[in-house]
């Protein structure tokens, strides 16, 4: 126990001082007069607007709005342009030497979009869009079980025009 002891007369010797009473009628007069401290006290600037980056922000909501619209005008006119291949589907009595397509596929690998351009005879700008694409057709001969596959890389420009607003 007495290990306890000396521990415990240690842990009294480093409480604290008690402050002056000049120290304490400082605080109490700097509390009860608050014209006093009132340059030191520090309080955060909460409602701050930052303008740059809501003009930021604003700026970039308006482009992604922008790109969606002319995103869905390409998706509308692609869709009207869906191949059909009516070969593959019919049914015909061919000779032993007859191929008869039974595939076609389409790959868009790269779409870039090559930004404003001023093209002859037209009004205003139009929007310059570069895709290419990857086709591969196959035909069969159904007596034989021969088969000719054709792939080739292909590029389509689309040009949408810009109406001002």
């Amino acid at each position: 126990m007495n290990d306890f002891s000396e521990i415990e007369q240690e842990l009294k010797k480093l409480r604290p001082a008690q402050p002056s009473h000049g120290f304490l009628a400082r605080v109490e007069q700097a509390i009860a007069d608050p014209e006093i401290g009132e340059d030191k006290i520090i309080r955060p600037n909460r409602f701050r607007r930052n303008w740059i980056a809501l003009g930021v922000g604003v700026a970039a909501a308006a482009l992604f709005l922008v790109l969606a619209q002319i995103s869905t005008r390409h998706r509308e006119k692609q869709s009207e342009r869906i191949a059909q291949n009516p070969a593959a589907t019919e049914t015909r009595s061919t000779s032993a030497n007859q191929f008869i397509a039974t595939d076609a596929t389409q790959v868009l690998y790269n779409t870039r979009d090559e930004g404003l351009h001023f093209t002859g005879g037209s009004e205003g700008p139009m929007r310059r869009l570069r895709y290419q694409t990857h086709q591969t057709w196959q035909w069969r001969n159904p007596a034989t079980g021969a088969s000719l596959r054709v792939s080739y890389p292909s590029e389509e420009i689309v040009l949408i025009p810009i109406s001002g607003q």
